[in-house]
């Protein structure tokens, strides 16, 4: 049997620390990190996305990094394949990899192989699809947009099943494989793993939020989100409903004061938070490490000791 390639990765809440400790880390072994983040994908949104500077990336190679234009759909099962890919190149290269982000779905897919069917509720996906189902012309909608991505589905349902029809579509635009084709159980892992989440006090972590909300903003959130709608990415987008980018379009056109728009921020920052701190008690074997104590880069590297 082929030995299976090693790979590390630190996770966990949005603000918590692991970005800085990753790349220290990186830089000291001659690690190359795989970025594990939905949103750091799209080119051009660098403020929002709290994106390695040029000069991070020119000391540590990044991946997974800029690979899409922020008009693209990204999903789940392609993150999984281009991670795949990374890893396979970087081990071929005698390097090891680290991947580093808080994205639980691309995580879960990467470390325990496509379970389509453990995919997780979108609460703000489904409010957006029970309002666009409203009467009889939003069933007619709804029906349209079930069969761009899964007309098997749409062929099975009634029209009145909107509580099935809805998670069929959560699910198949969120990892971009038809619902009707999810597999049965997950496949394995091709890789061994050893999974570290950083963690700190919750009111510590939101007081962390709150002043990178500020900093995003003093370095340019609103002209970057403005020059992406100037460029022509639909408000719509996928990459525009990124924490950040959103709130921004309202504020730009007159709807919110720069106040209003910065606490929506910081509330939906603060909540994705605790989303992500739920979501990884889900995922087996990860270790935790305050990284708030004054050790919390030792005991994380002794945690990656092969």
């Amino acid at each position: 049997m082929e030995k299976k390639i090693f790979c590390r990765a630190l996770t966990g809440p949005t603000a918590s620390g692991k970005s800085d400790i990753a790349f220290r880390m990186a830089a000291a072994h001659g690690w190359e990190i795989i970025c594990m983040d939905s949103m750091q994908i799209y080119r051009g949104m660098d403020i929002g996305t709290a994106k390695p500077t040029r000069e991070e990336q020119e000391t540590v190679p990044h991946h997974l990094l800029d690979i899409c234009d922020p008009r693209e759909r990204y999903s789940v099962s392609r993150y999984v394949q281009d991670a795949e890919q990374c890893v396979r190149e970087i081990a071929e290269r005698g390097r090891e990899a680290l991947f580093v982000g808080g994205t639980g779905l691309y995580l879960e897919g990467i470390v325990k192989g496509m379970r389509l069917g453990s995919i997780p509720a979108n609460e703000e996906l489904r409010a957006e699809l029970r309002a666009l189902s409203e009467g009889e012309e939003g069933r007619r909608l709804l029906d349209e947009r079930l069969r761009k991505c899964d007309p098997a589905t749409a062929e099975k349902l009634p029209l009145n099943d909107l509580r099935r029809r809805i998670r069929a579509i959560e699910v198949s635009e969120s990892t971009g494989i038809p619902f009707s084709a999810q597999p049965e159980a997950a496949a394995e892992s091709p890789f061994d793993w050893i999974l570290v989440s950083t963690c700190m006090e919750r009111e510590h972590l939101y007081e962390r939020i709150n002043r990178r909300v500020d900093r995003m903003m003093e370095s340019g959130l609103a002209e970057e989100v403005r020059r992406l709608l100037s460029e022509g990415v639909p408000e719509d987008a996928q990459s525009m409903q990124a924490i950040g980018y959103k709130e921004m379009v309202p504020y730009l056109r007159g709807e919110y004061t720069m106040e209003t728009a910065l606490d929506e921020i910081r509330k939906r920052t603060r909540h994705y938070a605790k989303r992500q701190m739920t979501f990884l008690k889900r995922i087996e074997g990860i270790r935790y490490a305050d990284s708030e104590a004054e050790d919390a880069y030792a005991r994380i590297e002794e945690a990656f000791r092969v």
